[in-house]
């Protein structure tokens, strides 16, 4: 007698691992989908879009300067390569959706309550850090670029290395902005606790400094900025770490206390609330 396939550990094993690459690649499609569809959406407006990016620097351009194309393609694919990327960006909440959606499954019922604000607060920290950077490094960076530069020096940057800059910085201030999320992580992971960060807190300040030092230009304004914010965000982080390490002690508190065992006089009162229930008020007990 032969069995089924069904029947087979490995063949169910083996149908279980298809299952899930099924799963992941239709996650991955719509990931793709959702990115192209925007990018189309996008696409028309490439040109207008590389403008608005490029403002912060041409504003500060001198007289009768402009950007530069190096390269003989530069002109069409750039713009499609920024509206392509601005595609990726605006569509990452999806895309987080998607892995949120494919790991959900296999989490505890506490870790998917836990892991849905990350993702959450981690993508909306990130575009924070991106449009503090355009709004407000920008413009204090390139002025100070095209001050600085030497007599009879014309400042004319290439359009194809100014998107690879901006770029650059954008992802290491949306970086910097997930600190309060980095945080968290390490104190939920049993790495750290917030009584210890708090007291790395002037080695932290220090450290901030020199990030805004490495990111922004050599000046004491922009380099506050970027520090400034980092510290509060730390700041932040070590505030949430210890609402929720009060939560969870609470919660385990209460969980200790349901499964402690009974008392002699826990267990006496129970008895006498069990035998004043079988036999009533007056002691009596219920005819049959």
């Amino acid at each position: 007698m032969t069995r089924s396939p069904q029947s087979d550990p490995e063949t169910g094993k083996e149908e279980s691992f298809l299952s899930h690459l099924v799963e992941l690649r239709d996650r991955l499609l719509r990931a793709v989908l959702a990115v192209l569809v925007i990018f189309v959406a996008l696409a028309p407006f490439a040109n207008r879009i590389y403008t608005m990016l490029a403002g912060p620097l041409t504003r500060h351009l001198p007289e009768g300067s402009s950007m530069i194309a190096i390269d003989v393609a530069a002109p069409f694919l750039i713009p499609f390569k920024l509206a392509l990327l601005l595609a990726v960006v605006l569509a990452m909440p999806f895309i987080l959706y998607q892995v949120w959606a494919f790991i959900a499954p296999g989490l505890y019922r506490h870790e998917r309550r836990l892991v849905a604000p990350i993702l959450i607060s981690s993508t909306l920290l990130f575009y924070l850090g991106m449009a503090f950077a355009y709004f407000v490094v920008f413009p204090l960076a390139f002025a100070f670029f095209t001050a600085s530069a030497p007599e009879g020096v014309t400042v004319m940057t290439d359009i194809s290395r100014y998107l690879d800059f901006v770029i650059l910085v954008f992802l290491a201030f949306g970086a910097a902005f997930e600190v309060p999320i980095v945080t968290v992580v390490l104190v939920m992971m049993g790495v750290t606790t917030p009584e210890d960060l708090a007291r790395k807190r002037p080695y932290v300040v220090v450290g901030a400094f020199v990030v805004g030092m490495l990111l922004t230009p050599p000046d004491i304004i922009s380099q506050t900025l970027l520090a400034v914010p980092m510290w509060l965000l730390f700041e932040a982080g070590i505030l949430f770490s210890r609402i929720l390490v009060r939560r969870r002690a609470e919660r385990e508190a209460e969980e200790a206390a349901e499964d402690r065992p009974l008392t002699d006089e826990e267990m006496e009162a129970e008895l006498d609330a069990a035998e004043r229930e079988e036999h009533g008020p007056t002691g009596a007990s219920h005819p049959d």
